[in-house]
């Protein structure tokens, strides 16, 4: 086919705040050296921000280095925490209340920001705009474009109007290059074009496997009763305790609201947990409940996080390219935080792609000057951290946390191990405990039908699957035998489930339903399943997440 191209020195895949640092701090040192510099940015939601979901508490330091004068810029940055309280859920209706002496420190939030993340990328896309970056939201980045020599030399976006049977519809609108000298691959986690080059690159050879966390949020109204700006509350235990690991999290943000959720690690054995449930159930505890009653959910999303930290961070650069933030996984699970890791990441990357593009006898040095961050820094006195939750579990893996971030600085001369890949974990579904959920109440636990619908979800019906199978034989015949078929369950939105057919077992797949989580493609036992982006400004359409 013969496809239209635009070249430019950069192209950006994602405006998070990897991508969009990236290409603020591009633009500023093409400024600074009053150089002319091209740089666009290719976002796959309808607008940037739609995307976007975090908790979150939002720590300056990468922003304060990128725009000094954010708040005169009247950035979406303005609830400080005030108080943080860190709880162990012994049962439904137990806690047990931390002192902050016995924390650790990582986890003090004093100076930080309760912040929506997505209003933050809608900032700082309007920062970059000023600056001359072009911005493209609604166009995927579908695939690789590489030169002879196996090199990176941009990107193809997506093909728009294609039906589901392959044929183009009226108004087909074929994709077009993207070329460029150098290209940063900011997708997010477990992006679909970053895990291609990291097995073409072979740049995780000699790395711990990546580990992942399914992250839930809702946003809530409450009663003002039960409000206080500013509050940060974590916690651990219940429901997970036994079954898988994680932790909740709610915090109180303006308008007597509230933004709450739950962390699920993606390395639990028992094939018959349901993150989605697990989450509806946390509600339920007697301390969130007290909160959330009488109160309106307004939101819901869900989305994977890499959280493997400096152990499973692959090499960051390649023939042509390079990638940043969560596509590479640099958030720091210690602080619970990674959109101050991922913004520096971009900032590195934009310094040494600057240099290169300046003088092309100067070879990329984005690898080294990242080992030589306080970025790198900060991810090698928490690379034990989410390694010894694993090994050791809540409360031992706490305790162990603590002492070396409390009385060592993350230095302790060892490194914890955790080599099994998320998905090779689980038991079959005859070795493992049944898990019988309670029911929905439809005041604080709701179905995920309803869930999904708030996370203002759109897929063009008539497109080809985005969610593609390696074999189709392997979700019944293996999946469903061994394990009674885990997608129907790890799903946060309902994509997959098993149906009968004249006695016989199908798999559905409600791609339409599908908030581009990405956790099919990472927890499926057999790998079967893997993710591709589909078309153009579909998917979720967040507000204030």
């Amino acid at each position: 086919m013969e496809r239209e191209s635009m070249e430019f020195d950069v192209v950006v895949v994602g405006a998070g705040p990897s991508g969009l640092s990236t290409a603020i701090r591009l633009m500023q040192l093409a400024q600074q050296q009053k150089t002319e510099l091209s740089v666009c940015v290719v976002e796959k939601g309808s607008e940037v921000g739609a995307h976007i979901l975090s908790g979150a508490v939002f720590e300056t330091k990468a922003l304060d280095e990128l725009i000094p004068n954010w708040q005169e810029l009247s950035a979406p940055i303005t609830t400080q925490v005030t108080r943080d309280e860190i709880y162990l859920l012994n049962s439904q209706t137990n806690a047990t209340k931390f002192s902050n002496s016995l924390v650790p420190k990582t986890m003090h939030n004093h100076g930080n920001y309760i912040v929506s993340l997505g209003n933050v990328c809608r900032w700082l896309a309007e920062q970059a705009e000023a600056l001359g970056v072009e911005i493209f939201p609604g166009f995927t980045a579908s695939e690789l474009l590489l030169d002879e020599h196996g090199h990176v030399r941009g990107i193809l976006t997506g093909d728009m109007g294609i039906a589901a049977d392959g044929t183009e519809k009226d108004g087909f609108m074929a994709g077009m290059e993207l070329l460029a000298k150098q290209t940063v691959f900011a997708e997010g986690c477990r992006g679909h074009l970053g895990k291609q080059l990291i097995a073409q690159f072979e740049l995780d050879k000699g790395k711990m496997p990546q580990h992942y966390g399914l992250g839930f949020k809702e946003i809530w109204s409450i009663d003002s009763a039960h409000h206080e700006l500013g509050k940060v509350v974590h916690t651990g235990g219940w429901p997970l305790e036994g079954e898988a690991s994680g932790g909740g999290y709610l915090y109180h943000i303006e308008n007597n609201q509230v933004v709450m959720g739950l962390i699920v690690d993606l390395n639990y054995r028992n094939p018959h947990v349901s993150p989605y449930d697990e989450f509806q159930r946390f509600k339920s505890h007697a301390l969130i409940k007290s909160v959330l009653e009488g109160g309106e959910r307004l939101s819901y999303g869900a989305r994977a996080i890499a959280k493997g930290g400096l152990s499973s961070l692959p090499q960051l650069q390649f023939p042509g390219g390079v990638l940043v933030g969560c596509n590479a996984g640099t958030l720091n699970f210690s602080k619970i935080k990674g959109s101050h890791t991922a913004m520096k990441s971009g900032m590195i990357a934009a310094e040494s792609i600057f240099k290169t593009l300046q003088d092309s006898q100067s070879p990329l040095d984005y690898q080294q000057a990242f080992e030589s961050s306080w970025l790198f820094d900060e991810l090698y006195r928490s690379r034990n951290f989410g390694a010894a939750l694993h090994k050791f579990g809540t409360k031992l893996g706490g305790a162990f946390n603590y002492v070396e971030q409390n009385w060592f600085g993350g230095k302790l001369p060892l490194t914890l191990k955790d080599d099994s890949a998320d998905h090779a974990n689980m038991l079959t579904a005859s070795e493992a405990q049944p898990i019988n959920y309670p029911k929905y109440d439809g005041k604080v636990s709701f179905d995920k039908l309803s869930s999904v619908y708030l996370t203002n979800a759109y897929h063009e019906e008539d497109q080809p699957n985005h969610l593609k199978l390696a074999d189709n034989e392997i979700p019944i015949v293996v999946n469903l035998a061994k394990f009674d078929e885990p997608a129907q369950r790890y799903c946060p939105a309902g994509v997959y489930e098993i149906v009968e057919n004249n006695g016989e077992s199908q798999l559905v797949i409600n791609s339409q339903n599908c908030i581009h989580c990405k956790t099919c493609d990472i927890k499926d036992p057999s790998q079967n399943i893997t993710w591709v982006t589909p078309e153009g400004g579909s998917g979720p359409n967040y507000s204030n997440m």
